[in-house]
């Protein structure tokens, strides 16, 4: 595609690596006799690391620069034509999942952007934002969300990040996104190919940021498990399967917790780059919104919100 995707050197204040699978993985590769190079996919400033044992991306990869936003509406995109998905050509298409599982029967969730189409809307022309906001529409950047959590508050807070204190500020920072895989998500009621797909129940957001010139980072969580359970988009999970690391799946359905890096690293199996954290706190901390009703009936502004982002 030719296309200029993640830069670890983008911040001044120094080098942000990609995080770093688990070896284990790195084995499944190997095993199946892949290469995981050709599953790092750069698109316009972004990357993707491709999950081709899951289907879904293990994380995304987000430069922004404030500064160079462009105010560009989405209905403009693809010559004003609408959404135009499409599957990466470059992996093979049983490694991600496309129309096959969003059409599927019981399909009650929206295409879930992990690196948000405004994230990548920024350029030194207009051309070139909108280069970078169409480049999302793959399905490597897809996951299956409920509406509740794909529009609620995870995407107040998505806006809080971006206009607030990237874009008004005309800040840049580093952005990664990505499920949490575990043995224990469960099916998809529907089979997809003959298939069974299993669904992510979290997911999170590593932000990297200057202050001074000094590199910061804190990290967010939500859940849809409850979700899923309650509209019967998945099968009931047998109580006697779920694993020891279960405890952690314990978060209210559609709310938004901030959490510390490690606390992410011990879910994801992922390792980040170092940096300082202001958010000390161990355990995770629900991230209450003066006014504002998770379920997405009433917005406020996120000025009043109780984080911790930059400060």
């Amino acid at each position: 595609m030719g296309l200029l995707g993640y830069s670890e050197q983008f911040m001044e204040a120094g080098g942000i690596p990609s995080p770093k699978v688990h070896p284990f993985e790195l084995e499944r590769f190997e095993n199946e006799g892949l290469l995981s190079g050709n599953y790092a996919l750069d698109y316009s400033n972004y990357s993707v690391f491709q999950n081709p044992f899951r289907k879904f991306p293990y994380y995304t990869a987000c430069n922004i620069d404030g500064s160079l936003f462009k105010s560009i509406k989405r209905a403009d995109l693809f010559s004003g034509k609408g959404d135009k998905w499409a599957k990466d050509k470059r992996i093979p298409k049983e490694h991600q999942l496309g129309n096959e599982l969003y059409s599927a029967d019981r399909s009650d969730f929206d295409k879930g952007h992990l690196t948000k189409r405004e994230d990548t809307q920024w350029g030194l022309t207009d051309a070139a934002a909108i280069k970078g906001a169409e480049s999302t529409f793959f399905f490597t950047n897809a996951m299956p969300q409920v509406d509740r959590l794909n529009r609620g508050i995870w995407r107040k807070i998505e806006d809080y990040i971006l206009h607030q204190e990237v874009v008004n500020s005309s800040r840049k920072i580093v952005l990664f996104t990505g499920p949490v895989f575990s043995k224990s998500d469960p099916d998809f009621v529907t089979k997809v190919k003959e298939e069974t797909i299993q669904l992510p129940y979290l997911f999170w957001k590593v932000v990297y940021y200057q202050k001074g010139e000094s590199l910061h980072r804190t990290a967010f969580l939500t859940s849809q498990k409850g979700l899923l359970e309650k509209r019967r988009i998945v099968k009931p999970v047998v109580r006697g399967d779920e694993e020891e690391g279960d405890a952690f799946m314990n978060f209210k359905d559609a709310a938004t917790y901030q959490v510390r890096v490690d606390f992410i690293e011990t879910l994801s199996g992922l390792t980040f780059a170092p940096a300082r954290e202001l958010f000390e706190r161990e355990e995770a901390s629900e991230l209450i919104l003066s006014g504002v009703d998770v379920r997405g009936e009433l917005a406020t502004d996120l000025k009043d919100a109780s984080m911790n982002l930059i400060l």
